[in-house]
């Protein structure tokens, strides 16, 4: 199992694309307020497309509660402003992909803490939008533990 965490997410589009595919390969998704909208937003039940229940989606007050909480045991920051390209990384069942928000990214004490890794981009672009990152980087780990789980 995978974790796939958004620390402070802020479009409830991308979070409602999330739950699904958490649903989908069996992740766990942890999300971390504050939130940019109401977890009831009708933006986000549709884009889960009522997945909720069939997700594993856990909620926390801040990132110490997630830390406490959840015991992650290995993190990975996802972020632009490192430099590791994401597939060339040997990933583990357990572990944690950390997101920062849509239009700011992850706090760079928190960067600083965690092991980074970006998804590369042509000179000049800044950021690909949140859901598509989360499923590249979710995929790919999945795919190097054999699709575990999968029907």
């Amino acid at each position: 199992m995978l974790n796939l965490v958004l620390f402070e997410p802020e479009i409830p589009n991308n979070t409602g694309s999330l739950i699904r595919l958490s649903a989908n390969m069996g992740a766990h998704l942890h999300l971390i307020k504050p939130f940019g909208f109401e977890i009831n937003d009708k933006r986000l039940r549709r884009a889960g497309l009522d997945y909720k229940e069939l997700a594993k989606v856990y909620e926390y007050e801040n990132f110490e509660d997630y830390l406490q909480k959840a015991k992650p045991e290995r993190i990975f920051a996802v972020s632009s402003k490192v430099k590791t390209n994401y597939a060339e990384v040997k990933y583990q069942e357990g572990d944690s992909f950390l997101f920062g928000p849509e239009t700011r990214g992850l706090p760079q004490e928190i960067l600083d803490q965690y092991k980074g890794i970006t998804l590369p981009m042509q000179l000049g672009s800044r950021s690909l939008n949140l859901s598509n990152c989360v499923s590249i980087v979710a995929y790919e780990a999945w795919r190097q533990l054999d699709f575990v789980g999968r029907s």
